[in-house]
């Protein structure tokens, strides 16, 4: 890393403390040559998620994506948009802790759904209705026996 101030390559930590959001390790550093100190900040780099549709077309993970199906799904059910956002982030931990750059939007939907499901069932079953692509209330009426029977 070069210096700031006087473009020299070499210099030490002199402090590292985690940042206040804690998503970062702030570094103090004091230069080798002409001995001026600069901060750095290190953060985990994510390698960006790719989502495979069912049609095998690729495009890259869109969280708005996301929190526009739950917001749909919650529409007039006591859901906040807190426990959206969180439902969102647990649902990303998930995918990133996977270790994969490609997730399939199938994955994705049962992670959404099984989130769904211990927050608000009827939210879930309007979910499940969109992402299973129910074609009649046959199908609909199948989903609310399985859940019944658990």
């Amino acid at each position: 890393m070069r210096c700031p101030h006087c473009g020299h390559e070499e210099n030490k930590v002199v402090d590292s403390r985690p940042s206040q959001d804690g998503n970062s390790v702030r570094r103090r550093r004091e230069c080798l040559g002409c001995h001026k100190r600069f901060t750095t900040y290190e953060y985990v780099e994510h390698v960006a998620l790719t989502i495979i549709k069912s049609d095998g077309r690729h495009e890259p993970y869109d969280r708005t994506k996301l929190l526009h199906g739950l917001k749909l799904a919650c529409n007039k059910r006591p859901i906040s948009s807190k426990q959206m956002e969180s439902i969102a982030d647990d649902v990303e931990a998930t995918l990133n802790s996977r270790f994969r750059s490609e997730i399939s939007s199938q994955d994705v939907g049962e992670l959404v759904m099984a989130k769904l499901r211990e927050t608000d069932e009827i939210a879930y079953v309007r979910f499940a209705s969109v992402y299973r692509k129910f074609k009649d209330k046959s199908e609909f009426l199948e989903e609310l026996r399985r859940m019944l029977g658990e």
